[in-house]
This record gives C-alpha cells, sequence and structure tokens, in this order.
C-alpha cells in the first residue's frame, strides 16, 4: 500500500514524523510520502526536515519520499515554488487543490495542471474538464481522498478522470493517527465513488516509479 499525501507536526498534523513513519509500517505501507503545508516561509525548512527521515523509515522497512504540499499561494506562485522544492530536494510536489472547504484562490487548479513540478493536485474540488485534461498531459495525478469534507467532490474527480483520461491515487491526508488507512478502508474510499473493482484495483497498483 501506498499514501502520497500526510501530515506532521511540521505543519498541522498531530503526529511527529517517527511516529506517522511507524504507525503506516504497522498497518504494511510500502511507500510514504511526509507533505507537510508549506508557504515561502517554511519550504527550505520542511524539506531538509523531512529528508532526515529516510533512514528511520528504512530501518522499517518502508520507503519514504520528501515533499511538500504548496498550500494557499497565489496562483502564479506556484510554478516557481514546485520548481524550488525540488530544486531542494523534495520527492514529490503536491498542490492544494480547490477543496470546496477551504477558502482556496480561484485559479490554482488551473495553474497546478500546467506545471511540469507538480505531481499531485489534492482535494481539487470541482475540477475542470480542461484542466483535468491539462493534467493528464502533465501527468499530474488527481487525487481520491479520504479527508473528511475534502472527499464530498470524489464522485465528481473519479468521473472527470475517466472522462478526460486523467491518472487518479487515493490518499488520506493524515492529520491523525485515525485517518491513516487500512485496506479495506482504502477500497471503501475508491469504491465508494462509483469507480468499478477493476479501476480501484488500478488505483491501488499505482506505479509510483516516477517517484525515485
Amino acid at each position: 500500500m501506498y499514501d502520497l499525501h500526510t501530515h506532521t507536526t511540521l505543519s498541522d498534523g498531530e503526529l511527529i514524523p517517527a511516529e506517522l513513519i511507524r504507525r503506516a509500517a504497522v498497518l504494511g505501507y510500502h511507500t510514504l510520502a511526509i507533505c507537510d503545508h508549506v508557504d515561502w516561509a517554511t519550504i527550505d525548512t520542511v524539506i531538509s526536515s523531512t529528508q532526515k527521515m529516510k533512514s528511520i523509515a528504512k530501518g522499517y522497512g518502508l520507503t519514504m519520499l520528501a515533499g511538500v504540499e504548496l498550500t494557499h499561494p497565489l496562483p502564479e506562485d506556484i510554478e516557481a515554488m514546485a520548481r524550488y522544492a525540488k530544486e531542494k530536494g523534495a520527492d514529490i510536489v503536491i498542490a492544494h487543490g480547490e477543496t470546496t472547504m477551504e477558502p482556496v484562490i480561484p485559479g490554482t487548479n488551473a495553474a497546478a495542471c500546467s506545471c511540469p513540478d507538480v505531481d499531485i493536485l489534492a482535494h481539487p474540488g470541482f475540477i475542470s474538464q480542461t484542466d483535468a485534461k491539462s493534467a493528464a498531459d502533465y501527468d499530474i495525478w488527481l487525487e481520491i481522498t479520504a479527508r473528511g469534507g475534502h472527499n464530498r467532490t470524489n464522485g465528481h474527480v473519479a468521473r472527470i478522470a475517466e472522462e478526460t483520461g486523467a491518472t487518479l491515487v487515493v490518499n488520506s491526508d493524515t492529520h491523525a493517527p485515525h485517518d491513516l488507512m487500512d485496506a479495506k478502508t482504502r477500497e471503501i474510499v475508491v469504491l465508494g465513488t462509483g469507480l468499478s473493482h477493476k479501476s480501484a484495483k488500478e488505483i491501488f497498483d499505482r506505479d509510483l516509479s516516477k517517484f525515485f
């Protein structure tokens, strides 16, 4: 199992990185990305701090990706921030999408979906076909999320992805210990969107080699 979107006390999560890693390992995950919220003020600290945890994860038999979630940036800053994050050593860059639960500035989805250094658009809300098609063209994955509130538009995201050929992944957006999903919960979240068992299996078996 993988989870490409989790948070720690480096932003607004409840667990220090070591405990998050240990809990994921016990649940049977093989890949975990820690992608704490960042802006220009915190991006350097978060990347350098998270990188230090890779050896701990390896000790638990877990591959860890050090990442960031670009959160509430100006749309015109997303490309520069994503490029900067990669230059500083981020393995994965998530853009905080236009969820219906938060006042994300309009245009964020569009900017993220045409940015070559963005890997995943998190909880993209009522993403448009145009933006989803752009995400498909740039190999930016769209997130099916387990997070309460953000998951209200999962069905829409799944439908738009199928119509445009965009790639889907399932993530927890973990902030607290109980947010990490076991295998059954992952299945429920994905099938709850209306996707088929075949499509769900493709999501669960997603090839993550582009991050390594």
